[in-house]
């Protein structure tokens, strides 16, 4: 069984910073693509950012220059350091990652954190 688990969402003030983790359990053979994607009520998911094993990053227009992707191999982390935050990004960030167990290679999601701006 894997899982993610993520932590650091909150309420913060406009032009200020939080950083999201995401760390991956369970029977782990590899963890190729992680990655970051938000939901705001009557909004289709969108992809924020996302990072490849070897440590290549993309990023949503929206965010590049104010947001940066980070993982840890060894600790199975991905992490999302939000700086500049403006109230258009309040959302539930939900973690992604594409993980081969010993059995087969799958999607997986966290729970959700949410993350509000105030202006």
């Amino acid at each position: 069984q894997v899982q993610l688990v993520e932590s650091g969402g909150g309420l913060v003030q406009a032009g200020g910073s939080l950083r999201l983790s995401c760390a991956a359990s369970g029977s782990i053979f590899s963890i190729n693509d992680m990655g970051w994607y938000r939901r705001t009520p009557g909004k289709q998911r969108e992809l924020v950012a996302a990072i490849s094993s070897g440590g290549s990053t993309n990023y949503a227009a929206s965010v590049k220059g104010r947001f940066t992707i980070s993982r840890d191999n060894a600790k199975n982390t991905v992490y999302l350091q939000m700086n500049s935050l403006k109230p258009e990004d309040t959302a539930v960030y939900y973690c992604n990652a594409d993980i081969a167990t010993d059995k087969w290679e799958d999607d997986y999601w966290g729970q959700g954190t949410q993350v509000t701006v105030s202006s």
